[in-house]
């Protein structure tokens, strides 16, 4: 009982992985980040990422570590948009 209860409790997931997120949900982030790349230029400041709806795809682009996020929203972060685009 005490090599099972051990095991529950020194299961972990590392804290560098970012979680599995849909390839159809890094994709529709990617667009509305580019989309906000091509219409706003001017703003200034490095985007962290993009809180994502991922049930109707519609999100935007978030400029701060550690967003608030809805219940259907999840976060796609920036290096994770890039990656997937090359």
């Amino acid at each position: 009982m005490y090599a099972l209860r051990q095991g529950q409790v020194n299961f972990t997931a590392p804290k560098n992985q970012s979680p599995l997120i849909d390839p159809a949900v890094i994709r529709a982030a990617g667009q509305i980040y580019y989309i906000h790349c091509e219409v706003h230029p001017e703003i200034a400041g490095q985007p962290s990422g993009v809180a994502i709806n991922r049930v109707t795809l519609r999100g935007k682009v978030i400029f701060t570590n550690q967003p608030v996020l809805l219940p259907q929203e999840c976060f796609v972060p920036l290096n994770q948009i890039e990656s997937h685009m090359y």
